[in-house]
């Protein structure tokens, strides 16, 4: 993660950018400059989890109780020293990192494909070495930090822009993470999760300033090398011919630095002896080889933009001023930065605005005030025609929704028309089923806040048209309540990580198949509004990892028609009704999502603690027809005879090399179970 050979770097080339410190210390100092103030410290989670996870016994997974222990004594360090933790977890995949989401889960793929020929092959446990995160570890690392009363959050967009906003606007102590993403943004102090000890509260802080210090760099210039090194929006490739002729003419070669070492300081030295020269003077695309990826470059460094951040290296004009349409541009002096910061004046108003990169949409636009509503408004410039678009309207206008195909990415963008624009909202086509499926708008979403709002999911097309049920689903997913239905609702397209799956077994179908009908039905729920049935639902768009699928597109899921006594209810009746008998309607959709609706009397039968269980099983062994009557008794049996196991008398628990060879089969079936779908209404 993060950008590509910094981390290398850092530790091989600059150690003396890793200054080991402590956080008790650091927060006995918050506290003496802010009196009254709590040190906080904002987890980024993802990057956590490998530290968070000791079991030995990794390869099945399941440990909950000793992986809660473990995440109660990390939250109980932390508290007894006075520090607050805020954990972010990712909530989606921005559009812009798809290709790298894709690339990372064949990596994956081919790791989990070494992990079975190891186990074959020496009929035992790999070593952590090898090790793979458990199947859904990430969303029961949700649940569990919720169960121990801490403030959890899902992004809207990938964590890092979000987890550095909230740094900065809240003044935290710092971002415990694992990326050197990090490391780019302009923001509190990065330290290192790997590098913490937890008994003594010790870890490593990388210092942003004195890399910058090593590399003869301001903080604003960072942005910059990131995107020419590389980093999960700019492939690596893109930038490679042009980072080894800066190695040829850097005259400075270090011969006890690696050569991925030495390519660094060669992109920062032109960046410092060449690029600045002429910064102000010529745009980036006249000083680098963008080519047809001009588009990308520019997104790729407005990504490091936090609001109200400006970047010294977005449009920049020789002589000071340029004229679009019926703008004005001009260079206005920034006190704090002494930099120039073009600023653009419209005509109407007169009101001068700054011309740089909005943070939250993370489009490389100028901002101007609209004459009527006074409120910014972003312009986007077409790169082939140079014609300007308005790409927002004010959160409270009823004006339509036009789409806009950007040339560079070809994908559509949503786009307000201007005021006096009639044009019409597109639907959206179905490719696979052909079915016309209207996009909604809802302007409540410009209102939110930074850290509620990402850069990409800040757009008024959804795929539901009810403005309340969508605030509802938005907020639960926020508040780490909810999995995958607000994606479904806002954007129609989800994903789902690598399963600890063997490819080459073909007795056992993949979880995202065996589980497909259960969210296709509930694709239904979501998007039908309780009206129509499943026929006049728009397809999703599913990224899910399974054996022999390339990724290069999404699968084109259609909703299935729910058999409900009754009809299929609303979501606001069943979200938000109080009305007598609704839990037992309840019910019945949430049997129904399962086909399992002439299951009803019998789960009745069953203590509560034990009808999701049986529910499950029952869906699974209707499902996958290969499934034996001895696996049916080893996950009835672990339900009920460990219930009563203490941490430690599970940590014990030892197994035989062999088992795990024989168990192979229960591998699997024990990854359809903790990845089968969370159904439940927010």
């Amino acid at each position: 993660m993060g950008v590509r050979g910094l981390h290398g770097f850092v530790g091989s080339s600059c150690p003396h950018i890793c200054m080991v410190v402590n956080f008790k210390e650091l927060a006995e100092h918050h506290r003496s400059r802010h009196p009254g103030g709590t040190p906080t410290i904002v987890v980024d989670a993802m990057c956590c989890l490998r530290y968070w996870y000791t079991p030995e016994s990794w390869i099945c997974g399941g440990q909950w109780r000793e992986y809660f222990s473990s995440l109660r004594e990390f939250v109980k360090t932390f508290t007894a020293v006075g520090i607050k933790l805020i954990f972010f977890f990712d909530g989606m995949v921005e559009q812009s990192k798809r290709d790298e989401w894709v690339k990372r889960r064949l990596k994956n793929n081919r790791e989990i494909a070494k992990i079975f020929h190891y186990i074959k092959s020496h009929r035992e446990q790999p070593g952590r070495n090898m090790f793979f995160i458990p199947s859904g570890l990430a969303i029961f690392t949700q649940f569990a930090l919720k169960a121990l009363g801490q403030e959890t959050l899902c992004s809207l967009q990938e964590a890092d822009y979000e987890v550095a906003s909230y740094g900065l606007r809240n003044n935290c102590l710092g971002i415990l993470g694992e990326d050197t993403d990090y490391l780019i943004y302009d923001t509190c102090p990065y330290f290192s999760i790997s590098e913490l000890s937890l008994d003594s509260l010790d870890t490593v802080m990388l210092c942003r300033e004195k890399l910058c210090q090593s590399l003869g760099l301001s903080l604003s210039d960072l942005p910059l090398l990131a995107c020419l090194l590389g980093n999960d929006i700019i492939p690596e490739g893109m930038f490679e011919s042009f980072r080894y002729k800066c190695l040829s003419s850097y005259t400075s070669v270090k011969e006890n630095f690696d050569k991925k070492g030495n390519i660094i300081l060669a992109v920062a030295d032109h960046i410092c002896k060449v690029l600045r020269l002429h910064q102000g003077e010529k745009k980036l695309e006249e000083m680098l080889p963008l080519g047809p990826n001009k588009a990308l470059f520019y997104k790729g460094m407005a990504s490091y933009l936090l609001p109200g951040q400006k970047s010294p290296w977005f449009f920049q004009k020789p002589k000071g001023v340029v004229t679009l349409d019926k703008q004005v541009l001009s260079m206005s002096s920034d006190p704090k930065s002494k930099q120039e910061v073009p600023v653009c004046t419209h005509p109407e108003s007169k009101q001068e605005v700054p011309m740089c990169t909005d943070p939250e949409s993370k489009q490389e636009v100028p901002l101007c005030t609209h004459p009527e509503s006074k409120q910014e408004v972003p312009i986007y410039t077409d790169p082939e025609s140079k014609q300007e678009v308005p790409m927002c309207t004010h959160p409270e206008s009823k004006e339509e929704v036009t789409m806009y195909t950007d040339p560079e990415s070809k994908q559509e963008v949503p786009l307000c028309t201007h005021p006096e624009s009639k044009q019409k909202l597109p639907v959206g086509m179905d490719p696979e089923f052909n079915l016309e499926a209207p996009l909604c708008t809802n302007p409540e979403i410009k209102q939110e806040d930074p850290v509620n709002m990402g850069p990409e999911v800040k757009q008024q097309i959804t795929m539901v048209s009810d403005p309340e049920i969508l605030k509802v689903a938005r907020a639960h997913h926020v508040q780490a309540e909810s999995y995958l239905v607000y994606n479904v609702m806002s954007s129609g397209e989800v994903e789902c990580s690598n399963s600890l799956e063997d490819a080459m077994d073909q007795a056992l179908p993949s979880q995202a198949f065996v589980y497909r009908p259960v969210r296709q039905r509930v694709y239904s729920l979501l998007l039908g509004d309780g009206r129509g049935g499943a026929s006049t639902c728009p397809t999703v768009k599913e990224w899910f990892v399974y054996s022999g699928n390339p990724l290069r597109q999404p699968d084109l899921v259609r909703p299935l028609q729910m058999n409900i006594p009754g009809g299929t209810p609303s979501l606001k009746l069943l979200w938000l009704g109080q009305e007598a008998g609704l839990q037992a309607q309840r019910l019945d959709t949430l049997l129904a999502c399962f086909d399992l609706s002439f299951s009803r009397e019998e789960l009745q039968v069953v203590e509560s603690p034990f009808q999701a269980l049986c529910c499950l099983l029952i869906y699974l062994f209707v499902q996958v027809d290969t499934l034996c009557l001895e696996d049916l008794h080893a996950f009835i049996a672990q339900a009920l005879c460990l219930e009563g196991k203490t941490t430690m008398e599970l940590a014990d628990l030892q197994y035989r090399s062999w088992y795990l060879v024989q168990k192979m089969r229960s591998l699997r079936v024990s990854t359809s179970v903790v990845k089968r779908p969370q159904v439940q209404p927010p």
